[in-house]
């Protein structure tokens, strides 16, 4: 027997099975009828097309000018050496969003994918072959590793990388599998209730956990400039009756600044909502916040700068107080 209800009822369940470092499940219900498929179908196409993940975009090998040609002493041609090169999964080190490297080989040997790591960039399948080199055979060349979403194709990116250099394919996305399955569950005496369950599979640059997590800060992202919109709609009246722009900007929320997942997890896991939170603390309390690195804490002194709320600014008694008492209201909601 349906109820009269004025809002739908929240799914309260969230199971993650980790069957392996590269696949998972996650399993989310209860879901009212017709809710399931609303967000599954966009979280799929986002774990597909928004994954972060790294590839090759250029390269660079003594003795060749372009991919058609071939190199002394080494059995592939440059487009074969290209196309294992592709098969190559890279992660890059310390968060950069680039990184160019070099390498230098000698035959007689096997040049394995493992052998391209060093202090700049990891390898995650390890034992694909990329060249083979006879005795008289000699390979030097640099790639030009980069982070990115999605698929770039080689001639949208020569405007991008060093001339003389070979632009190459990029497929970023580190996501070989997300699909979902929606089945009924019973709540109480009904069964028009449904489950989510999705199955992903990445190729190791990053955990399947990881990438949902990432397809959700995205889509939250993507929501997030109707709040905006309207969390200014409504600051307007406060602003039109006392004169003044300065508390709008500061009930910003932190998920409309448009800050790096790593700094906006941050400060969400430590329950910072608005933008008039940060502007209350000093610099020694945002560098106590877990996780919130020297990278993370200049990118949030920039946004503070961005809205007028620099080194400079310097916020009234009266402000501060209506600021904390409008902030803990909101959060009261």
């Amino acid at each position: 027997m349906r109820k009269i209800k004025t809002a739908p009822s929240l799914p309260d369940t969230v199971e993650v099975n980790e069957i392996s470092p590269t696949k998972a499940q996650v399993i989310a219900y209860p879901f009212e009828m017709g809710y399931a498929i609303t967000l599954a179908h966009p979280l799929r196409r986002l774990l597909l097309g928004s994954s972060i993940g790294y590839a090759p975009i250029s390269l660079k090998i003594e003795g060749a000018a372009h991919e058609f040609d071939s190199i002394r002493g080494m059995h592939e041609d440059i487009a074969v050496f290209i196309i294992n090169l592709k098969k190559i999964r890279f992660k890059i080190k310390d968060d950069l969003s680039r990184a160019v490297v070099s390498y230098s080989f000698k035959g007689p040997r096997v040049v394995k994918a493992g052998d391209l790591e060093n202090d700049s960039i990891e390898v995650v399948n390890k034992d694909v072959v990329l060249a083979n080199l006879n005795e008289d055979g000699e390979l030097n060349f640099s790639l030009e590793i980069a982070k990115g979403i999605g698929y770039v194709p080689s001639e949208d990116l020569r405007e991008e990388i060093d001339p003389g250099a070979i632009a190459l394919d990029a497929f970023f996305t580190p996501v070989k599998k997300a699909n979902y399955k929606i089945d009924n569950v019973l709540v109480g005496d009904s069964a028009d209730y449904e489950r989510i369950i999705f199955e992903i599979e990445t190729d190791g640059q990053i955990s399947p956990v990881d990438a949902f997590s990432n397809a959700l800060e995205t889509m939250n992202a993507q929501l997030s400039i109707f709040k905006k919109v309207l969390n200014l709609n409504f600051d307007a009246g406060i602003s039109s009756e006392s004169g003044d722009n300065e508390m709008k900007n500061l009930l910003l929320t932190v998920d409309s600044l448009g800050l790096s997942a790593r700094s906006y997890n941050s400060l969400d896991r430590a329950g910072i909502k608005y933008l008039g939170e940060i502007v209350l603390m000093d610099e020694s309390e945002l560098k106590n916040i877990k996780n919130l690195g020297k990278r993370s804490l200049e990118e949030i002194k920039e946004v503070l700068n961005e809205h007028g709320f620099g080194e400079d600014y310097e916020m009234s008694e009266e402000t501060r107080l209506a600021l904390m008492k409008k902030i803990k209201q909101l959060k009261e909601i």
